[in-house]
């Protein structure tokens, strides 16, 4: 006897409606599962903090790509964080992600409950008749969800149930198309001549002097490619570090998961590690000696590449998505998104345990400095050691005996003492969703990401200005040597 399909399962579930009172992105009217009746209906749960939940999207683009005539994707937006509830901030995560399918506002947990959802991301597959026949957890479901979409079209043709036609969306990019030189600017670095900061959303490595002449523009649209500074290609650059004696910055190509070697001597831009090894969504780097450290967001752990061999391999973590402090190998880590040094130790932004944790070099072990380290505990509390409630913190750099941290959902600037676990709140006006920061002689560079600008602070006086950069072009397509 042939055993049941687990896609198609033999007893159907009529799929629960979808609330119309609820708040629609990307649509510019709520759909119902009625209006559906006829295609196939993809319900993606996630949540905009969940670096799983970005890693599915380019799946989802090439199914909404390949099936245009039958397939409806939307997205359930169900927040873990307080500061993902408003509908202001999803808005700007799906232009952040370039999303183009209508999201749901999940208001409290609502639809999620109502599907039986479980983790982040999960698909609910909906056929043309109202039913659901499958659900799917978990990234790598490209190919299932393929599979099952060809089937449920067959079957339905067979039973003229499905009905051919291409739907258009209202997109959040079209109702208030928004140009601005820099485009949620992720990580930012400032050195003794020069200001790198990494445009996220423009794909590029804007330079600049410090005062804010642009010297260079490094990549020119979204994609992998090496070559000269005007052929380069990344896809969400994050995190830099800098070689001043030869010259080179070192990138976190977070989308492309790959590390790029920027060479300004001979302006070229070179792939060192992520096309034969498995880079995992890296987000910020620091240099010590010959060795790059990477917060490698996406596997949940800490990887180091040896910069004579460009061999890269496991630092710390053992890759589940959790907090526990012990040896480099048995230690864990939720999604580390920000990284620096003070030469003995490794200083990592934690943020989905929205903690700072720390690895010493001499004991070979990890441990949580400040925050609870609990994947549900969050909040916006000062204080010291587990006391401390941070809220998905994506920054971190150690300068002047502390630490600072880019608290992201706070929209403030903490300060840490490494030590105690000391924590205060150092600057919180007009920030929204800071993600870097770096500082240099008495200042502090700040990539206010959402506010698509790089503040600057003279840190003595708490004077806060936004950088105006000269003649920066808001396009994809300006190149300036």
């Amino acid at each position: 006897m042939p055993m049941p399909n687990p896609l198609f399962p033999i007893r159907r579930i009529r799929a629960p409606e979808l609330p119309q009172n609820y708040f629609w992105l990307n649509t510019d009217k709520p759909f119902s599962l009625k209006q559906l009746r006829g295609r196939i209906v993809i319900l993606d749960f996630w949540s905009y903090c969940c670096i799983n939940c970005l890693h599915v999207l380019p799946d989802l683009r090439y199914l909404e790509q390949k099936y245009k005539d039958s397939v409806t994707v939307i997205g359930v937006h169900s927040a873990k964080f307080d500061h993902e509830k408003e509908t202001e901030n999803i808005r700007q995560a799906i232009l952040r992600y370039d999303i183009q399918h209508p999201v749901l506002v999940d208001r409290d947990f609502r639809v999620w409950q109502e599907y039986a959802v479980k983790a982040y991301p999960t698909f609910a597959v909906i056929d043309p008749q109202g039913y659901v026949v499958a659900s799917l957890t978990g990234e790598g479901k490209r190919e299932i969800l393929d599979g099952a979409i060809a089937k449920l079209i067959k079957l339905h043709q067979e039973k003229g149930t499905i009905d051919f036609q291409e739907f258009d969306f209202i997109l959040e990019k079209d109702k208030t198309p928004s140009i601005t030189p820099l485009s949620f600017p992720g990580k930012v670095l400032a050195t003794d001549s020069k200001l790198f900061i990494a445009d996220s959303g423009h794909h590029r490595i804007v330079v600049s002097s410090l005062d804010g002449e642009v010297l260079h523009l490094i990549g020119r649209d979204n994609g992998l490619k090496d070559g000269s500074f005007e052929e380069a290609e990344f896809f969400a650059p994050q995190g830099m570090a800098f070689d001043k004696v030869n010259r080179i910055l070192y990138v976190a190509d977070t989308e492309n998961h790959a590390i790029r070697k920027v060479d300004f001597e001979n302006q070229k831009v070179e792939t060192i590690a992520g096309i034969n090894e498995n880079l995992n969504s890296p987000w910020d780097l620091v240099k010590l000696g010959n060795k790059l450290f990477i917060a490698m967001a996406g596997c949940h752990q800490i990887w180091e590449l040896d910069l004579a061999s460009n061999f890269v391999k496991v630092y710390a973590g053992r890759g589940a998505e959790s907090c526990f402090d012990s040896s480099l190998s048995e230690s864990a880590f939720a999604q580390p998104s920000g990284i620096t040094t003070n030469g003995s130790e490794l200083y990592i932004a934690d943020s989905e345990v929205s903690s700072i944790r720390a690895i010493n070099f001499a004991k070979q072990q990890v441990k949580t400095i400040c925050g609870s380290g609990d994947l549900n505990a969050f909040g916006d509390v000062d204080g010291e050691g587990f006391d401390v409630r941070l809220q998905h913190c994506l920054g971190v750099e150690y300068a002047n005996n502390f630490l600072w941290v880019a608290d992201t959902y706070n929209h403030k600037i903490k300060l840490v003492n490494a030590v105690t676990g000391d924590c205060k709140t150092f600057l919180g006006n007009d920030l929204n969703e800071p993600s870097g920061l770096s500082i240099f002689d008495g200042y502090l560079y700040i990539a206010d990401t959402n506010n698509h600008a790089i503040k600057k602070v003279y840190i003595d006086t708490l004077a806060v200005e936004t950088m105006e950069f000269d003649d920066l072009c808001a396009t994809d397509f300006c190149i300036l040597n």
